[in-house]
């Protein structure tokens, strides 16, 4: 295999990462639907954010500890058919209690396969291409956000929610396809000791790296899970307006993701406080902007850019700790970041059915990522400055 260009089938992983980052967030875009189509309130239908959520932040790390052994082919098509399932099941529920269960079971399979996928992605190219490959895989959340939100968003207004979720299966089915027929079986493998690997969390920096992802993230789902309610309530956008409003955060988390990359290598500990804070003031920002819709479209671009900047300085801080355990804490972080999206959906929902309304939701958004923020200030003077990682990313 010629490991000098980037294999068809890392591709192929970048679609399923699209069809799996699109069913987890395009549900920002056609909760007005679904609220009204099985007659509860949008902070209800909200939850369903958070059951997905959960269902990562629980399942990820103990299926990956299992799953990592096995035949990796077998298993990342075992996944892709579970997430399939999943969302067809979320297509036909009638009801809102089975359309939570469907997020659960759709949910499950996101962690695991983002983890064994990407050791499977790095694999597949030269070492020096390693990072590149599990960057080209993860590109897909990004392009969901960009193409597959807005697009799923277009297709429930035009032909219902239980649509987008036909599409997002769809979409599954064909990476499913291609992974059967393209990636090769390597077997079982051995996997580290898992009380190796959990003795990474003895260490109070990497434990702190987590809380750090759950609170200072935490702000981005209780304003982009309740974009939609935002825009149309106290802005005046149309429902199809809103489509065109999330391709504009989309592009702004593209360029987020740019400039945190470049910020983390230069100086980690610096970034995680600039682009935390400038997640602060854009949620203000956001909150001022409520009335106007050409400020509301310039903030909430301004909001994707500094949100998604924080990803990388997160995802570096908890890899510099994760010592033996650094996979296991890769896939911890994942975790921690759904962890926050739960408590954004919720957070965001019982602001959205209270007194404050969806007015209210980007000024409550920035509590809990302030508490992040003062964490990251003790942190960084306790650290060394680090640049770039300490081990790569996936070796």
């Amino acid at each position: 295999m010629n490991k000098s260009a980037m294999p068809f089938q890392v591709w192929i992983l970048t679609l399923a990462a699209f069809a799996i980052g699109t069913a987890e967030f395009v549900i920002a875009g056609i909760l007005p639907q679904i609220a009204t189509s099985l007659s509860i309130s949008e902070g209800q239908a909200g939850h369903l954010i958070t059951a997905y959520a959960l269902a990562i932040v629980v399942g990820g790390p103990l299926l990956t500890l299992y799953l990592a052994r096995f035949n990796k082919k077998a298993v990342l098509a075992g996944l892709l058919v579970l997430f399939i399932a999943g969302n067809l099941l979320s297509a036909m529920a009638p009801s809102y209690p089975l359309l939570l269960v469907s997020r659960v079971i759709a949910g499950l399979a996101q962690g695991p396969f983002f983890g064994i996928g990407s050791v499977v992605a790095a694999g597949l190219v030269a070492d020096s291409m390693a990072g590149r490959a599990v960057g080209q895989m993860f590109a897909g959340l990004t392009l969901a956000n960009v193409l597959g939100v807005p697009g799923g968003t277009w297709l429930g207004l035009q032909y219902g929610w239980h649509t987008t979720f036909i599409a997002v299966s769809t979409f599954g089915f064909i990476a499913l396809i291609f992974i059967v027929m393209t990636i090769k079986s390597n077997g079982h493998t051995d996997a580290k000791p898992i009380q190796t690997q959990l003795k990474a969390f003895k260490n109070p920096m990497l434990l702190s790296s987590l809380v750090i992802t759950v609170f200072a993230w935490s702000g981005f789902m209780t304003l982009y899970g309740y974009l939609a309610p935002v825009a149309i309530h106290t802005t005046g956008f149309s429902e199809q307006a809103v489509t065109w409003l999330l391709v504009s955060v989309g592009f702004g988390l593209i360029i987020g993701n740019t400039l945190g990359s470049h910020s983390s290598d230069n100086n980690l500990q610096r970034a995680s406080l600039l682009w935390s804070v400038a997640m602060i003031a854009s949620l203000l920002l956001v909150g001022r902007s409520l009335g106007n819709q050409p400020l509301f479209i310039a903030s909430t671009f301004v909001f994707g850019i500094a949100a998604f900047a924080n990803v990388p300085a997160m995802q570096l801080r908890v890899m510099n700790h994760g010592g033996e355990g650094q996979e296991l804490a890769a896939t911890a972080n994942i975790s921690a970041f759904n962890l926050a999206n739960a408590f954004g959906g919720f957070l965001g929902g019982t602001v959205l059915d209270g007194p404050l309304g969806a007015a209210g939701i980007p000024y409550i958004a920035t509590l809990l990522p302030l508490l992040g923020v003062m964490l990251i200030w003790r942190m960084n003077k306790r650290e060394r400055p680090q640049s770039v990682l300490d081990a790569p990313l996936c070796r």
